[in-house]
């Protein structure tokens, strides 16, 4: 894991935080030279809470979520939005889910515990992951959950199996892969033929195993299911694997006189990350999903099934800025500028693992222009261990609070304790209130499951 080189080429672009467009939370401003969110200085909360540090911007949140729900259902009234929890998840995240009337995605047990945890109603979570072992099947056929998402055959006999002991009858989706390429990172694309997700479109093979499906005691088909990549821009692949979906759900029905009532298209909709992104809005993401599936219901003689969707990263990303204080300032001349803080790939591996892109501000020189080109190093034993790697950024002093913006997604659910660090408090912000909805982890709980 290493830097790429560095970008020589690049400029400072002078812009000030509120020029920084879509990539701020909804809630952001600049008040005398300080960065707020959701109402609340983000120079003193960094004080008063330590750094690093995750918050998130309630009103961001509420409203993506809002405008999902109504983007789809005034377009296809027969639709749910299923937030895709591994983006984001605490308990306080998953009442929020819940307030806002949307369904809930967990993938293994552990988020599905979360979810009951926060009271999250069993009949509207739906149980992913390509993998899941027979103690997290029955955790999740035993609190009720609306719907298994299947990978395998193997798969579905150990529901069909456990059903079956539990004396209930399982609403299934069958995962496919529809070979559809996507238009992102190549570690992230899930629809495409080579991948270790869902039952493969080749040589027919998920046809075929509809009939195994259908023959399983304990187990119902409710419908299909279909994931094509995260973080995507250009929308075209979408409507080519709805009609896919929607072809194989009349096939289904004309070979096997069953029909499919519920079709899932996954999520996938980028985000801005960088202030020059384009990402596709929310309403066009709907305008698109929505349209194609109505074209393909018609094409192909099917009536419209229940449609979801299965947001994450577009729902909560932007909502997420991670704060910092600056350690360290070392400049190798010709080469780069360092600014090192007091987190890194423990609280957001993103960039090392993709070299992702995220917009940098001091957060105490706010309403200031970024005037440098710098790398915001973290503080671990890799020489990969960056947050921004080459971006503008004001100009940075020792003990300055450095905010990344668009860390909402990917970031906490993936973070560790890599060199012992304990992860980082989580901070929801609304109507100048701050209130801690995960508290920052000890050096006791590093040690606690120790014997």
């Amino acid at each position: 894991m290493s830097l790429p080189a560095a970008d020589l080429s690049k400029q400072p672009d002078n812009r000030t935080t509120m020029e920084l467009g879509a990539v701020l939370p909804l809630t952001a401003e600049v008040k005398d030279d300080h960065l707020y969110v959701g109402g609340v200085d983000m120079v003193e909360l960094a004080r008063e809470q330590g750094t690093a540090l995750y918050v998130m911007d309630e009103a961001d949140m509420r409203t993506r979520m809002e405008t999902y729900l109504a983007a789809f259902r005034s377009r296809y009234q027969n639709s749910d939005v299923v937030y895709a929890s591994k983006a984001f998840l605490n308990k306080e995240a998953a009442r929020i889910v819940a307030d806002e009337g949307l369904c809930l995605d967990v993938s293994g047990g552990g988020e599905l515990a979360i979810a009951l945890a926060a009271g999250f109603p069993t009949e509207r979570i739906f149980m992913h992951g390509n993998n899941k072992t027979p103690r997290e099947l029955r955790e999740a056929i035993q609190a009720g959950v609306g719907r298994i998402i299947i990978d395998s055959r193997i798969e579905l006999k150990r529901i069909s199996e456990i059903a079956g002991e539990l004396g209930v009858v399982q609403p299934i989706y069958m995962r496919i892969t529809p070979g559809v390429e996507a238009d992102t990172h190549q570690y992230i694309r899930t629809g495409c033929e080579d991948s270790k997700f869902g039952f493969t479109m080749r040589d027919d093979f998920a046809y075929g195993c509809v009939k195994d499906v259908l023959a399983a005691p304990n187990v119902r088909l409710a419908g299909l299911h279909c994931h094509i990549g995260s973080q995507i821009f250009a929308l075209h692949s979408y409507p080519e694997a709805v009609e896919v979906m929607v072809e194989l759900m009349a096939r289904i029905e004309e070979g096997y006189g069953y029909r499919i009532e519920e079709l899932d298209v996954g999520g996938g909709l980028g985000i801005a990350y960088t202030a020059d992104d384009k990402p596709a809005s929310i309403d066009e993401f709907a305008e698109t999903v929505t349209s194609a599936v109505h074209a393909a219901c018609e094409k192909f003689g099917v009536p419209e099934p229940r449609l979801l969707t299965e947001p994450g990263r577009s729902l909560v990303a932007t909502a997420g800025v991670t704060l910092y204080t600056v350690g360290i300032l070392k400049t190798l001349p010709g080469i780069r500028k360092y600014v090192a803080v007091d987190g890194g790939m423990s609280d957001n591996i993103r960039t090392a693992l993709y070299h992702a892109d995220y917009e940098p501000v001091i957060a105490n020189k706010a309403g200031q222009p970024r005037t440098e080109i710098v790398t915001i190093a973290g503080k671990h034993c890799e020489s990969g261990d960056a947050v921004v790697i080459d971006m503008p950024m004001q100009h940075p002093d020792l003990g300055d609070i450095v905010a990344v913006f668009g860390t909402g997604a990917y970031c906490y659910t993936m973070a560790s304790n890599y060199n012992g660090q304990p992860r980082p408090a989580i901070v929801f912000v609304k109507d100048g209130q701050a209130r801690v909805t995960t508290r920052r982890e000890t050096y006791e709980d590093l040690m606690s499951r120790d014997i």
